[in-house]
């Protein structure tokens, strides 16, 4: 490096004496202030020193040059002798010091600039766990002697900014990722000026992220104290004037009062104060080589130089650093924030009254009792992109998005939303949500270039990305993914369940029409037929009573429709005609019906258990090889990616088929089929997809499937989407096994820090079973048990055979209605009968009067009977009996032994022809 700039002489222009010490005071070119301010310094000193005279160099010091110890100034002054040498430079003073200590020159670096501002401010900020910081300084010497404090001596990742206008508002707005806090140094009235410029450009969304320094004692002056009480605001302690100024407790501070220059005079009284005490000698040399002959004079000035530095750092209006052995001023800064005990996070509550909870003090935090410094948090901007139940925006009934009252905006929900919270938490940051400006998930052009969550990723418009976003190797390529956080997704087809048409006699649909016509023209022919058989034919019942003398069935009209009705039940149709050809009739009939039955039992399982089927395909080759069911999937998802790309891969493989079997060489013979065999089925199925018109949402795709009652149209789509929509549809159903699986994960940028430590929290979350929680609250199939049960798996129901229990009830209501028609028609029978009431037999030996004469009723009553047993008795006799019964006690046929009459019921003896039955009369009376 090379120093520039002409030789100052600002007190004396005579060259300096052996017994007048001289110092070389080094600075920045950009610090012109410097020789001004150190010459009204030396006036205040000098005058309270006597007898001694010190002469001053000021050295421009310009780092883009050569080092410092060739440089042409500096080798003047060392020619005409330097005792001391001062820096109040900023930069690294490696080579400065290097220099001082080939030439056996004492060497003090002062601070003169706002870096004590920064390293307070930095220990302050690392209290609260900070770990970057955005610096934001009225003018660029501040943000260049920053950033030079940075390179050298700093633990925290910074951006620095000089002088805040509307570029640097729009370059800070645009930083990725955010920022854990904002640092403003400056002072009084300059920091409103920032912060009004800060507030106008929309920085300050979180105050509490904002750290303030103000550098002079006029914090009274500050006017958005009361609007941004969240601001953490660093001041000027009173008693920092009275230490800098060797005063006691409480002391009146000057107004201005410039805490660098005190600092400046203290530290110029001291090294006066050691001229005095302990004359240096002046240091010489010639084209900038030391002299050999003063190495012993040099060490006793290095010896001083380090027993001064000592005593420095044991007055309180010092600072020294170890890592740098700078002389720093010891600024004591009031912590003013709000009490974290008291904090609050609701919009309409008044946020409590900053007040003074602490101070630093040479890099130390010092709190007042019961009081904490509120912990940093991190901040990211978090991608994401509506894909339900992954993330979506909440809307009230009437589909309106629904925003946050304070900060206007959407309110997000969502498998990945709740997980997000969870990470905020486990690792403690905060977070803003962004949707992509274009596309959803990210989608690559012809040029390369990505838009969606993966363009905002390489771009760097988010620091990481969190949806039902899938790994893929064309992602991979320019974005990084942490560990999987959702188990194995893939392609699943939905379709809606068909609407089955409810009927109670739907069983009688399972034969057409002119079957149930047709059968019931046969028992109608049948019944006619047994009627005339039975009536013409000689050998039935009816014309053979030698045949058959017992009563036997008499197959009339009416009892031929009912045999042919009750033949169609397992109860039978009862006795069967005697003459053979209404016995083969009947046998053909049976025959009939007994392939009816049969064959209607099994259509009838074979219509119900077609009926029970969810949808006509069960998996994607199936649905592939149909037409009639249309089918198609979200335009430019992943689904419809995955179905481009197959299809491509059949293409090339076709290709490659066909070079090989088209191929001349006698080799390629072994490729030559017949059958084709490389399928053709994802190329079909892309032909379909396409000519059914991709949807744009898959909310569209839902409704379309809801729509088709009869289960005509099928969505193909993301598993878990799928799932959920069914878990909470009653229409929906899945088609076939999920395909086509890959994991989802979170996004980074490449090679970014969040990396490693958001896989740590997954596993870590893993291990607490808190995606399974996560998964069994969004995918949770209880609803579905609201939902009507229509397998009939379990059982036929009600609608489908509830026309048989109606058969039933109407046979019963038929039947009600002939018993009413029966007892009416029996009473008015009864009532145009004549009754002849006879006496009891109890009361036979008192005989009735009739006609003026009386009869015995026993006696006739036996006549009766013998009249019964004799059928060629005369009638007349049994008349005659009215006037004059004569009982001949003369037998003229005895009785059979074979009849018996009493109390019971016996046959009648084969002999007897003319008797088949014989009725007992009661002993009680006849009415």
């Amino acid at each position: 490096m090379k120093i520039r700039g002409e030789h100052e002489c600002v007190t004396r222009c005579q060259p300096p004496t052996a017994q007048s010490p001289s110092k070389a005071i080094v600075h920045e070119k950009t610090q012109p202030h410097i020789p001004t301010m150190v010459g009204n310094v030396m006036k205040k000193v000098m005058a309270n020193a006597n007898g001694i005279s010190i002469k001053e160099y000021y050295i421009q010091y310009d780092h883009e040059f050569a080092p410092f110890g060739e440089d042409e100034q500096f080798c003047a002054a060392m020619f005409e002798g330097v005792s001391v040498l001062l820096d109040t430079t900023w930069i690294d003073s490696r080579y400065l010091a290097s220099a001082a200590e080939e030439f056996g020159i004492p060497y003090f670096h002062i601070d003169l600039s706002v870096q004590t501002y920064v390293k307070l401010l930095e220990s302050f900020l690392l209290a609260r766990g900070g770990n970057d910081v955005v610096y934001i300084l009225p003018n660029y010497q501040d943000a260049d002697a920053t950033i030079y404090l940075l390179i050298t001596d700093s633990y925290l990742r910074a951006i620095v900014f000089g002088e805040l206008d509307g570029d640097t508002v729009d370059r800070i707005r645009d930083l990725r990722p955010y920022p854990s806090f904002y640092a403003v140094i400056a002072g009084t009235m300059e920091m409103n000026n920032i912060l009004q410029k800060a507030i106008d450009g929309g920085l300050v969304r979180k105050p509490e992220k904002w750290n303030l320094l103000f550098t002079d004692l006029q914090t009274d002056q500050y006017t958005l104290g009361d609007d941004f009480p969240q601001m953490n605001r660093l001041v000027l302690d009173s008693n920092t004037c009275c230490i800098l100024l060797q005063q006691r407790f409480p002391c009146i501070c000057p107004d201005p009062f410039d805490p660098m220059d005190a600092h400046l005079q203290n530290v110029l009284e001291r090294i006066v104060q050691w001229f005095i005490k302990d004359p240096i000698p002046l240091v010489r040399a010639s084209n900038c080589t030391p002299e050999s002959q003063q190495q012993e004079l040099l060490e006793h000035a290095i010896a001083a130089q380090t027993k001064l530095m000592n005593e420095i750092a044991a007055m309180a209006e010092f600072w020294i650093t170890p890592e740098s052995g700078m002389l720093r001023p010891n600024l004591n800064l009031s912590i003013i924030s709000q009490p974290a005990n008291q904090n609050t996070t609701s919009a309409a509550a008044q946020p409590p009254p900053a007040t003074t909870i602490g101070n630093v003090a040479k890099g130390q935090i010092v709190l007042v009792k019961n009081e904490s410094l509120q912990p940093s948090k991190r901040f990211f901007r978090v991608g994401t992109t509506e894909s339900i139940p992954w993330a979506y925006r909440k809307r009230d009934p009437n589909g309106n998005i629904l925003r946050n009252s304070a900060t206007g905006e959407p309110i997000w929900e969502g498998y990945c939303i709740d997980f997000l919270h969870q990470l905020s938490v486990v690792m403690n940051f905060d977070y803003d949500l962004v949707s992509p400006r274009n596309g959803t998930f990210g989608l690559r052009d012809a040029d390369g270039k990505w838009d969606g969550l993966v363009g905002d990723l390489v771009v760097g418009e988010i620091d990481f990305a969190i949806a039902s976003l899938k790994m893929t190797a064309e992602r991979e390529e320019v974005v990084d993914f942490v560990a999987p956080y959702f188990e194995q997704t893939g392609i699943l087809i939905a379709m809606r369940k068909p609407v089955r048409e409810t009927s109670l006699l739907k069983f009688m649909t399972v034969l057409r029409l002119e079957v149930w016509l047709s059968i019931l023209l046969a028992i109608v022919a049948t019944a006619v037929m047994l009627w005339l058989l039975d009536k013409f034919s000689p050998y039935s019942a009816k014309n053979n009573k030698d045949a058959y003398p017992y009563e036997c069935r008499k197959f009339t009209l009416k009892e031929s429709f009912w045999f042919a009705l009750t033949s169609f039940t397992p109860q039978g149709g009862g006795e069967a005609p005697k003459a053979l050809s209404g016995r083969t009739l009947v046998a053909a009939y049976w025959l009939f019906v007994v392939l009816m039955l049969a064959t209607f039992t099994a259509n009838l399982a074979a219509f119900l258990t077609v009926e029970r089927m969810q949808t006509p395909v069960q998996s994607l080759e199936q649905l592939s090889r149909q037409s009639r069911i249309k089918y198609t999937v979200v335009k430019d998802s992943d689904t419809h990616d995955y179905f481009r790309n197959m299809k491509n891969a059949e293409d090339v493989l076709y290709q490659m088929w066909r070079n090989l079997t088209l191929s001349s060489g006698n080799d390629q013979a072994q490729y030559r089929v017949w059958d084709y065999p490389i399928k053709e089925q994802y190329i079909n199925i892309l032909s379909a997809i396409e000519s059914a018109n991709p949807v744009a949402t898959a909310a569209e795709g839902f409704r379309r499937v809801n729509e088709r009652l009869d289960a005509d149209f099928a969505f193909i789509h993301d598993s878990a989407e799928i799932r959920y929509e069914i878990s909470r549809n009653c229409n929906f159903t899945e088609v076939g096994e999920v395909f086509a699986e890959q994991p989802y994960g979170i996004a980074v940028q490449q090679g970014s820090h969040l990396q490693d430590e958001l896989s740590y929290f997954i596993l870590e979350l893993q291990k607490e079973r808190y995606f399974e929680s996560l998964t069994a609250k969004f995918w949770n199939n209880s609803a579905r048990s609201q939902c009507p049960n229509t397998d009939d798996s379990e059982g036929i129901t009600l609608e489908s055979l509830g026309g048989v229990f109606i058969a039933t009830l109407v046979g019963l209501a038929l039947a009600m209605i002939t018993l009413l028609g029966e007892v009416i028609y029996y009473r008015r029978k009864e009532t145009s009968r004549h009754f002849i009431k006879v006496a009891p037999f109890g009361n036979a030996d008192k005989p009735m009067a009739r006609d003026g004469k009386r009869i015995a009723l026993k006696q006739k009553s036996i006549a009766a009977v013998k009249h019964l047993l004799d059928l060629d008795t005369p009638a007349k006799a049994l008349r005659g009996a009215a006037t004059t019964v004569k009982i001949n006690t003369k037998k003229e046929k005895p009785i059979p032994k074979e009849i018996t009459i009493g109390n019971k019921f016996v046959s009648a003896a084969e002999k007897q022809q003319k008797l088949s039955y014989i009725a007992i009369m009661p002993r009680n009376a006849i009415h």
